[in-house]
């Protein structure tokens, strides 16, 4: 099954909103076994849209569309639809009695205007609107299948989780399935995972996909097969080898958040943490508090950036400081002590680095990170060399950080018995 995606809105075209369907959609349809053959960006103009799903119609057999559901005369998807289709607008009752109830319980009366979301082309299925106001719709005709959804990203998703994934599963027929899974890795350039990886010698199917972030690189591995236990079975055999590999820098797998798998650890642990910081400025400690629930362990920060507060609120000795510098092990353990020290946490946490542009030598480059880590029993220095321009270094080293204490946590339920980093 071929599928195309047409995304409507004037603000799409002028850059005002970023189109994030396309991600979602493609991805989610790929899952399905259906291919995505084209996608179009049209803004709000009758003729232009009406040429688009016309054509979209000739060459797929599924033709979703996004935005355009409003109330407002620019909202015209559905119109355009119902005119493509040659099918009348109809109105749906049931949708006009959920939207004057929606306006009642905010205490007034629905505008007139508003009617325009409960009109669908005749025939359609209109789909539920858990998160908003404006229904979706479902056409068959003709042998094609047209789905109409929000322009709302939580909508979006939850319409399409809700109604036409379960739709789209019952149609046979659609192809392979695809499943994937992404590895996220941290403190390594692109090119030298690639150099790690050229032994396996990977083939397209399954494959390896590369995708680049600021202080992280994905990869990607997906297959595709017929049914989706043998699809599953091909990943997980290809990111078992890739692991193997690459696994010291895998800090996170797909969606996971390593701010809340380590706070789950500290929490079931029964440990408090706080964290000083210089060259992050703070970023591990907002990481931490967006996690709600998170001051169950997490008792607090600062933010030492220069030497005079890493001095006078962490208590880093001023002869360390002459001695070895801002960006070294002994003032990143001292960092680590001292926050301890001050707020009374089972765990201390200190990052001090090198984020650049300036400020690099031939023996403390710009990417030298210190992270320190102090218990009541042991201290941890891990020495990192990360790449990139100091955005890619700050969060590379936030990234690097969560990995630390997922595996610090992850040995005995407080703290290692050796460290592993670099001292």
């Amino acid at each position: 099954m071929q599928a195309e995606l047409v995304f409507t809105g004037n603000e799409l075209l002028l850059g005002h909103v970023s189109n994030s369907h396309a991600v979602y959609l493609g991805y989610e349809l790929a899952k399905l076994g259906i291919e995505v053959i084209l996608q179009t960006t049209v803004g709000d103009d009758w003729d232009l849209m009406e040429q688009v799903i016309r054509g979209a119609l000739e060459r797929s057999d599924l033709v979703i569309t996004t935005g355009g559901l409003g109330p407002t005369t620019d909202d015209i998807t559905k119109d355009v639809v119902a005119a493509v289709l040659e099918l009348p607008m109809v109105t749906h009752e049931e949708s006009l009695d959920q939207l004057r109830q929606f306006f009642a319980r905010r205490g007034t009366e629905m505008p007139a205007i508003c009617i325009r979301q409960a009109r669908f082309p005749e025939g359609a299925q209109v789909l539920p609107n858990h998160k908003g106001t404006a229904p979706g719709a479902l056409i068959e005709t003709r042998g094609k299948i047209v789905v109409i959804l929000p322009g709302p990203p939580r909508e979006l998703r939850a319409m399409f989780e809700t109604s036409v994934r379960p739709y789209l599963l019952q149609i046979p027929g659609r192809g392979d399935v695809l499943r994937t899974k992404v590895l996220r890795l941290t403190g390594i350039p692109e090119y030298a995972v690639q150099e790690k990886l050229k032994e396996l010698g990977v083939p397209d199917n399954p494959g390896l996909g590369y995708l680049t972030r600021p202080g992280e690189v994905q990869l990607r591995v997906s297959a595709h097969a017929p049914d989706p236990v043998r699809a599953d079975r091909m990943v997980e055999e290809l990111a078992g080898q890739v692991a193997e590999l690459v696994g010291e820098y895998i800090f996170a797998v797909e969606d996971e958040v390593p701010e809340k798998v380590v706070g789950d650890l500290l929490f079931r642990r029964g440990l408090t943490i706080s964290v000083a910081e210089s060259c992050t400025a703070g970023m591990v400690a907002a990481r931490f508090t967006e996690v709600p629930g998170s001051s169950r362990y997490f008792l607090g920060g600062v933010v030492v950036y220069s030497n005079e507060l890493k001095t006078q609120l962490v208590g880093v000795p001023a002869e360390t400081l002459e001695k070895y510098g801002a960006v070294s092990e002994q003032t990143a353990e001292a960092m680590a002590r001292g926050i301890r020290r001050v707020t009374g946490s089972d765990l201390g946490l200190a990052i001090t680095g090198i984020a650049g542009p300036d400020g690099g030598t031939p023996v403390k480059p710009v990417g030298l990170v210190y992270v320190a880590l102090a218990s009541d029993r042991e201290m941890q220095c891990h020495r990192l060399l990360l790449p990139g321009v100091r955005k890619a270094v700050r969060i590379g080293s936030v990234n690097a950080t969560f990995k630390i204490l997922k595996n610090f946590l992850g040995v005995d339920g407080a703290a290692s018995k050796t460290a592993t980093g670099q001292r």
